[in-house]
């Protein structure tokens, strides 16, 4: 388990150098009291591994920007991909105050070694346009724009990169509009935003840190939501969720979604481990009768065969993600 003694983790990414599995995470200090302020305070930590179970931390990556910034009020989560003009890139996601919420942006750095970060200018995504709600100060809908969370991948066919987002959709019953957010680029520099890679109406409020994994054959979109998010909100009753994918891009089947672990367990990722062909399932560990916890797991184990995809160990709810309980 990776945890601090000063501060909470929660929301985390990984990469994998070749020699090193890097693990970047948001954190924010245990003297804040209530950890529900956390999310207003978070910077980007930085651990290093060669086994994803001992961590060491190392120089903390991203905090936030100086004021005027669309990151002048918290670091949020991100993914990271070699970059094509050497070193690496990171996209983010940037908050900052506005009207009656935050105001959600995603935004960039590169390093020359996952150590130093350099931001380069933004935000380099924000939803606008015909396909996504954007926060009104009336309360006619959600309390924030919400724009976080990429997820980016290089095109198998090297014609560019793939953006997927947490997003709510311009239309539809408040309580409903959760899609997956769309953007790509052709250099990891410019931005074209298109429209969601999964339809409102499917029983979601939002789909919050999105991941694509295809676990030998069995294409999968990974995602968490609690269950007070649900369009038809059942309190506790959330965790991480796996929903069908045509494809890297989609269209994904959130409506078919099956929660894969309870609310003791949020943001959950499958890992690749570097020397071997099996995959492992990482996670934050947030609810316990004595509160919010603020740590992450260790790998969990994952086995794929004819049965279908099988995750092992505290948490889990039915060790299916193509089993169980649905949002509906």
């Amino acid at each position: 388990m990776f945890s601090l003694p000063d501060s909470w983790v929660w929301d985390f990414w990984t990469v994998d150098d070749g020699e090193r599995y890097h693990l970047f995470f948001l954190f924010a200090s245990r003297a804040l009291g209530d950890p529900d302020a956390r999310h207003r305070r978070a910077s980007v930590g930085h651990a290093v591994s060669t086994d994803l179970v001992r961590w060491e931390r190392v120089a903390d990556a991203l905090v936030r920007g100086d004021s005027p910034a669309f990151d002048d009020l918290a670091t949020w989560t991100g993914s990271i991909v070699p970059d094509p003009a050497g070193g690496w890139f990171m996209a983010y996601t940037g908050t900052t105050r506005t009207g009656t919420g935050l105001h959600q942006a995603i935004g960039a750095a590169r390093s020359a070694d996952l150590t130093t970060w350099e931001k380069l200018p933004g935000p380099i995504v924000q939803v606008d346009g015909p396909w996504y709600e954007r926060a009104a100060s009336d309360g006619s809908s959600w309390a924030d724009t919400t724009c976080r969370d990429p997820w980016v991948m290089p095109r198998e066919d090297g014609t560019g990169y793939d953006m997927l987002f947490t997003a709510r959709a311009a239309a539809g019953p408040l309580g409903d509009r959760g899609v997956i957010g769309h953007a790509w680029s052709p250099d990891l520099r410019t931005w074209h935003l298109g429209p969601p890679r999964s339809e409102p109406g499917q029983g979601f409020s939002q789909a919050e840190v999105p991941q694509y994994v295809d676990l030998d054959g069995r294409r999968l979109l990974v995602f968490s939501c609690f269950g007070r998010d649900l369009a038809d909100p059942r309190p506790g009753l959330g965790g991480v969720w796996a929903a069908p994918a045509d494809g890297p891009t989609g269209p994904f089947h959130i409506a078919q979604a099956r929660r894969l672990t309870d609310e003791s367990l949020y943001v959950g990722k499958f890992v690749r481990r570097r020397d071997s062909p099996d995959w492992v399932f990482l996670a934050f560990l947030n609810d316990s009768p004595a509160g919010f916890v603020g740590a992450i797991t260790d790998p969990l184990p994952v086995s794929v065969d004819d049965g279908g995809i099988t995750v092992t160990g505290p948490g889990v709810v039915t060790g299916r993600p193509d089993r169980g309980t649905s949002p509906r």
